[in-house]
């Protein structure tokens, strides 16, 4: 009776040893997921930023085009979108301090 008695309470050692392996390992997979999910979210910023940066880029040129082109009224709007844009920020800054 004692050695069947010793082979359970074995038994159960080794599988509360077991569970707390499954669940290490469960939290390790959790880890691994949220990583990869951290990851995708890195990615699909990155390809925004790089998505505006080429607008940018490409609106700078168009805006130094029309300034380069000399006309009065392209000029006069150049000048109001810089005045827009300073105006802008300023008004943003005032609402952080």
């Amino acid at each position: 009776m004692s050695e069947a008695y010793e082979r359970e309470r074995q038994n159960n050692s080794r599988l509360e040893e077991l569970s707390s392996k499954v669940s290490a390992l469960r939290g390790v997979t959790v880890d691994i997921y949220d990583n990869a999910r951290n990851h995708e979210i890195i990615d699909s910023s990155n390809e925004v930023f790089s998505s505006m940066s080429m607008s940018i880029k490409n609106s700078a040129g168009r805006i130094t085009r029309m300034a380069g082109s000399g006309n009065k009224v392209a000029i006069f709007k150049l000048a109001a979108m810089i005045v827009g844009v300073v105006v802008l920020l300023w008004w943003i800054w005032g609402f952080f301090v």
